[in-house]
Protein backbone atom coordinates (compact mmCIF):
# COMPACT_ATOMS: atom_id res chain seq x y z
CA UNK A 1 0.00 0.00 0.00
CA UNK A 2 1.44 3.37 -1.01
CA UNK A 3 0.72 6.42 1.09
CA UNK A 4 1.11 10.11 0.46
CA UNK A 5 4.27 11.93 1.46
CA UNK A 6 4.35 14.65 4.08
CA UNK A 7 3.79 17.56 1.67
CA UNK A 8 0.20 17.63 0.50
CA UNK A 9 -2.85 19.73 -0.13
CA UNK A 10 -5.58 19.12 2.46
CA UNK A 11 -8.23 16.87 1.13
CA UNK A 12 -11.42 18.85 1.36
CA UNK A 13 -10.46 22.46 0.74
CA UNK A 14 -11.10 22.53 -2.99
CA UNK A 15 -14.34 22.30 -4.88
CA UNK A 16 -13.63 18.99 -6.59
CA UNK A 17 -12.99 16.85 -3.51
CA UNK A 18 -12.94 13.46 -5.23
CA UNK A 19 -10.42 14.66 -7.79
CA UNK A 20 -8.18 16.06 -5.09
CA UNK A 21 -8.26 12.79 -3.17
CA UNK A 22 -7.07 10.96 -6.25
CA UNK A 23 -4.22 13.45 -6.65
CA UNK A 24 -3.20 13.23 -3.00
CA UNK A 25 -2.98 9.46 -2.90
CA UNK A 26 -1.21 9.27 -6.25
CA UNK A 27 1.78 11.15 -4.83
CA UNK A 28 5.04 9.16 -4.85
CA UNK A 29 5.94 7.02 -1.89
CA UNK A 30 7.98 8.96 0.65
CA UNK A 31 11.07 7.68 2.38
CA UNK A 32 10.04 5.55 5.33
CA UNK A 33 11.09 2.58 7.41
CA UNK A 34 12.14 -0.36 5.22
CA UNK A 35 10.19 -3.58 5.56
CA UNK A 36 10.78 -5.16 8.95
CA UNK A 37 9.07 -8.42 9.81
CA UNK A 38 7.53 -8.48 13.28
CA UNK A 39 9.29 -11.24 15.20
CA UNK A 40 6.26 -12.56 17.12
CA UNK A 41 3.66 -12.38 14.35
CA UNK A 42 2.10 -15.73 13.36
CA UNK A 43 3.03 -16.60 9.80
CA UNK A 44 1.86 -18.87 7.03
CA UNK A 45 4.10 -21.21 5.09
CA UNK A 46 4.75 -18.49 2.50
CA UNK A 47 5.98 -16.09 5.19
CA UNK A 48 2.94 -13.81 5.16
CA UNK A 49 1.31 -12.85 8.46
CA UNK A 50 -1.58 -15.16 9.32
CA UNK A 51 -4.39 -12.64 9.75
CA UNK A 52 -6.81 -15.40 10.77
CA UNK A 53 -4.71 -16.56 13.71
CA UNK A 54 -6.10 -16.00 17.23
CA UNK A 55 -5.87 -12.50 18.65
CA UNK A 56 -2.79 -11.96 20.83
CA UNK A 57 -3.21 -11.33 24.53
CA UNK A 58 -1.48 -8.96 26.90
CA UNK A 59 0.11 -10.01 30.19
CA UNK A 60 -3.16 -9.29 32.02
CA UNK A 61 -5.02 -11.77 29.79
CA UNK A 62 -7.02 -9.21 27.82
CA UNK A 63 -6.75 -9.03 24.05
CA UNK A 64 -3.83 -6.90 22.90
CA UNK A 65 -5.10 -4.31 20.42
CA UNK A 66 -1.60 -3.14 19.51
CA UNK A 67 -0.74 -2.89 15.85
CA UNK A 68 -0.95 -0.76 12.73
CA UNK A 69 -4.53 -0.72 11.43
CA UNK A 70 -6.30 0.48 8.29
CA UNK A 71 -9.98 0.96 7.63
CA UNK A 72 -11.71 -1.56 5.32
CA UNK A 73 -15.17 -1.95 3.83
CA UNK A 74 -17.52 -0.13 1.46
CA UNK A 75 -16.99 3.58 1.14
CA UNK A 76 -17.11 6.50 -1.25
CA UNK A 77 -19.49 9.45 -1.36
CA UNK A 78 -22.48 7.28 -2.34
CA UNK A 79 -22.02 3.78 -0.89
CA UNK A 80 -24.55 1.03 -1.44
CA UNK A 81 -26.96 0.81 1.52
CA UNK A 82 -27.13 -2.99 1.55
CA UNK A 83 -23.35 -3.33 1.35
CA UNK A 84 -23.05 -1.36 4.61
CA UNK A 85 -25.23 -3.77 6.60
CA UNK A 86 -23.32 -6.10 8.93
CA UNK A 87 -23.62 -9.81 8.23
CA UNK A 88 -24.02 -10.59 11.95
CA UNK A 89 -26.96 -8.22 12.36
CA UNK A 90 -24.86 -5.63 14.16
CA UNK A 91 -24.68 -1.91 13.44
CA UNK A 92 -24.15 -0.80 9.84
CA UNK A 93 -20.66 0.14 8.70
CA UNK A 94 -19.79 3.80 8.99
CA UNK A 95 -18.31 5.69 6.04
CA UNK A 96 -15.85 8.55 5.91
CA UNK A 97 -18.03 10.82 3.77
CA UNK A 98 -21.50 10.20 5.20
CA UNK A 99 -21.51 8.58 8.62
CA UNK A 100 -25.17 7.59 8.45
CA UNK A 101 -25.25 6.15 4.93
CA UNK A 102 -26.05 2.70 6.33
CA UNK A 103 -28.79 3.87 8.72
CA UNK A 104 -32.30 3.71 7.38
CA UNK A 105 -33.50 7.29 7.20
CA UNK A 106 -30.00 8.62 7.77
CA UNK A 107 -28.67 10.27 10.90
CA UNK A 108 -31.35 11.58 13.32
CA UNK A 109 -30.35 15.25 13.13
CA UNK A 110 -31.98 17.90 15.24
CA UNK A 111 -33.24 20.82 13.10
CA UNK A 112 -30.23 22.93 14.05
CA UNK A 113 -27.73 20.18 13.23
CA UNK A 114 -29.47 19.51 9.92
CA UNK A 115 -29.23 23.19 9.02
CA UNK A 116 -25.56 23.28 9.99
CA UNK A 117 -24.77 20.25 7.85
CA UNK A 118 -26.58 21.82 4.88
CA UNK A 119 -24.54 25.01 5.31
CA UNK A 120 -21.29 23.05 5.46
CA UNK A 121 -22.22 21.13 2.32
CA UNK A 122 -23.18 24.34 0.50
CA UNK A 123 -19.80 25.79 1.43
CA UNK A 124 -17.99 22.80 -0.10
CA UNK A 125 -16.87 21.62 3.35
CA UNK A 126 -14.02 24.15 3.27
CA UNK A 127 -14.11 24.58 7.07
CA UNK A 128 -13.64 20.89 7.81
CA UNK A 129 -10.74 20.86 10.30
CA UNK A 130 -8.88 18.52 7.96
CA UNK A 131 -8.92 21.26 5.31
CA UNK A 132 -7.19 23.59 7.75
CA UNK A 133 -4.60 21.05 8.98
CA UNK A 134 -6.37 20.90 12.36
CA UNK A 135 -7.24 17.74 14.34
CA UNK A 136 -10.03 15.72 12.77
CA UNK A 137 -12.95 14.32 14.74
CA UNK A 138 -12.47 10.83 16.15
CA UNK A 139 -14.96 9.30 13.70
CA UNK A 140 -13.10 10.82 10.76
CA UNK A 141 -9.86 9.45 12.19
CA UNK A 142 -11.38 5.98 12.70
CA UNK A 143 -12.37 5.97 9.03
CA UNK A 144 -9.49 7.87 7.46
CA UNK A 145 -7.65 6.19 4.57
CA UNK A 146 -4.34 6.73 6.33
CA UNK A 147 -3.56 4.14 9.01
CA UNK A 148 -3.40 4.45 12.77
CA UNK A 149 -1.13 2.69 15.29
CA UNK A 150 -2.45 1.39 18.61
CA UNK A 151 0.01 0.92 21.47
CA UNK A 152 -1.49 -0.88 24.49
CA UNK A 153 0.23 -0.62 27.86
CA UNK A 154 -1.01 -1.30 31.41
CA UNK A 155 -3.18 1.65 32.34
CA UNK A 156 -2.94 3.54 29.04
CA UNK A 157 -3.69 2.95 25.37
CA UNK A 158 -2.26 5.33 22.78
CA UNK A 159 -3.61 5.74 19.26
CA UNK A 160 -1.29 7.50 16.83
CA UNK A 161 -3.03 8.64 13.65
CA UNK A 162 -1.01 9.22 10.52
CA UNK A 163 -3.70 11.66 9.38
CA UNK A 164 -2.63 15.12 10.60
CA UNK A 165 -0.28 13.51 13.14
CA UNK A 166 -3.08 12.94 15.64
CA UNK A 167 -2.41 11.50 19.10
CA UNK A 168 -5.10 10.17 21.44
CA UNK A 169 -4.87 8.86 25.01
CA UNK A 170 -7.30 6.28 26.44
CA UNK A 171 -6.78 5.78 30.17
CA UNK A 172 -7.49 2.27 31.47
CA UNK A 173 -6.14 2.83 34.99
CA UNK A 174 -9.57 3.01 36.64
CA UNK A 175 -9.98 6.77 36.65
CA UNK A 176 -13.53 8.05 36.13
CA UNK A 177 -14.57 10.32 33.31
CA UNK A 178 -14.37 13.99 34.27
CA UNK A 179 -17.70 15.61 35.01
CA UNK A 180 -19.10 17.90 32.34
CA UNK A 181 -19.25 21.56 33.27
CA UNK A 182 -17.77 24.98 32.52
CA UNK A 183 -14.53 24.04 34.29
CA UNK A 184 -13.87 21.18 31.83
CA UNK A 185 -11.60 22.43 29.07
CA UNK A 186 -13.05 21.24 25.73
CA UNK A 187 -10.64 19.19 23.63
CA UNK A 188 -10.54 18.11 20.00
CA UNK A 189 -10.44 14.44 21.03
CA UNK A 190 -12.20 14.79 24.37
CA UNK A 191 -11.31 12.83 27.51
CA UNK A 192 -11.31 9.03 27.16
CA UNK A 193 -11.52 6.38 29.89
CA UNK A 194 -11.68 2.66 29.11
CA UNK A 195 -12.53 -0.56 30.92
CA UNK A 196 -12.63 -4.21 29.92
CA UNK A 197 -15.89 -6.15 29.74
CA UNK A 198 -14.66 -9.65 29.01
CA UNK A 199 -12.71 -9.41 25.75
CA UNK A 200 -14.31 -6.08 24.79
CA UNK A 201 -12.66 -2.75 25.56
CA UNK A 202 -15.37 -0.20 26.33
CA UNK A 203 -14.19 3.41 25.96
CA UNK A 204 -16.29 6.42 26.97
CA UNK A 205 -15.32 9.90 25.80
CA UNK A 206 -16.71 13.32 26.80
CA UNK A 207 -15.50 16.92 26.79
CA UNK A 208 -15.45 17.61 23.05
CA UNK A 209 -15.33 21.01 21.42
CA UNK A 210 -18.50 22.40 19.84
CA UNK A 211 -17.08 22.36 16.30
CA UNK A 212 -16.33 18.64 15.80
CA UNK A 213 -17.05 17.16 12.35
CA UNK A 214 -18.06 13.49 12.41
CA UNK A 215 -17.75 13.04 8.66
CA UNK A 216 -16.65 14.90 5.53
CA UNK A 217 -20.20 16.11 4.81
CA UNK A 218 -20.29 18.03 8.07
CA UNK A 219 -22.34 16.00 10.56
CA UNK A 220 -21.91 17.84 13.85
CA UNK A 221 -20.88 16.79 17.34
CA UNK A 222 -20.88 19.19 20.30
CA UNK A 223 -19.66 19.62 23.85
CA UNK A 224 -22.89 17.93 25.02
CA UNK A 225 -21.93 14.74 23.19
CA UNK A 226 -20.71 11.43 24.55
CA UNK A 227 -19.02 8.75 22.47
CA UNK A 228 -18.96 5.10 23.56
CA UNK A 229 -16.71 2.73 21.64
CA UNK A 230 -16.59 -1.05 21.95
CA UNK A 231 -13.30 -2.44 20.60
CA UNK A 232 -13.07 -6.14 19.77
CA UNK A 233 -10.08 -7.86 18.18
CA UNK A 234 -11.84 -10.76 16.51
CA UNK A 235 -8.62 -12.44 15.36
CA UNK A 236 -5.03 -11.46 14.67
CA UNK A 237 -5.91 -9.31 11.66
CA UNK A 238 -9.41 -7.98 12.41
CA UNK A 239 -10.45 -5.10 14.67
CA UNK A 240 -14.14 -4.27 15.05
CA UNK A 241 -15.27 -1.03 16.73
CA UNK A 242 -18.95 -0.34 17.44
CA UNK A 243 -19.42 3.36 18.16
CA UNK A 244 -22.48 4.85 19.86
CA UNK A 245 -22.89 8.62 19.59
CA UNK A 246 -25.22 10.45 21.97
CA UNK A 247 -25.54 14.23 21.59
CA UNK A 248 -28.92 15.79 22.42
CA UNK A 249 -27.87 19.09 20.87
CA UNK A 250 -27.21 17.54 17.46
CA UNK A 251 -29.30 14.33 17.32
CA UNK A 252 -32.79 13.38 18.43
CA UNK A 253 -31.60 10.01 19.71
CA UNK A 254 -28.37 8.03 20.11
CA UNK A 255 -27.21 5.93 17.17
CA UNK A 256 -24.57 3.25 16.62
CA UNK A 257 -22.33 2.53 13.65
CA UNK A 258 -19.50 0.05 13.09
CA UNK A 259 -15.91 0.63 12.04
CA UNK A 260 -14.05 -2.31 10.51
CA UNK A 261 -10.25 -2.26 10.45
CA UNK A 262 -7.63 -4.79 9.42
CA UNK A 263 -4.02 -5.18 10.45
CA UNK A 264 -1.42 -3.54 8.21
CA UNK A 265 1.45 -5.93 9.07
CA UNK A 266 5.20 -5.41 8.88
CA UNK A 267 4.79 -1.66 8.31
CA UNK A 268 5.08 1.60 10.24
CA UNK A 269 3.50 5.04 10.19
CA UNK A 270 5.17 7.67 8.06
CA UNK A 271 5.78 11.22 9.19
CA UNK A 272 2.92 13.35 7.93
CA UNK A 273 3.06 17.11 8.51
CA UNK A 274 -0.09 18.63 7.06
CA UNK A 275 1.04 22.26 7.36
CA UNK A 276 4.27 21.74 5.44
CA UNK A 277 3.94 23.57 2.12
CA UNK A 278 0.17 23.86 2.70
CA UNK A 279 -1.30 25.98 -0.10
CA UNK A 280 -4.88 24.89 -0.73
CA UNK A 281 -6.53 27.42 1.60
CA UNK A 282 -4.70 30.26 -0.15
CA UNK A 283 -5.72 28.84 -3.50
CA UNK A 284 -9.33 28.47 -2.43
CA UNK A 285 -9.87 31.81 -0.69
CA UNK A 286 -9.52 35.09 -2.59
Amino acid sequence: MQRANATRLPRWARRTSATLVAVVFALPLAAQWPLHEAAKAPRLADGKVDLNAPAPRAADGHPDLSGLWERVGPGGANPDFDALQSADGGPPAATFWNLGAGLRGGLPYTPLASLLRDERMADNQKNNPDALCLPMGLMQLHLHPQPRKIVQTPGLILIMYEGNEGLRQIFTDGRPLPEAGPELQPWWYGYSAGRWEGDTLVVETVGFRDDVWLDVQGSAFTSAGKMTERFRRLNYGTLQIDVTLDDPMAYTKPFTVRVNQRLFPDAELIEFICNENERSVRLYDP
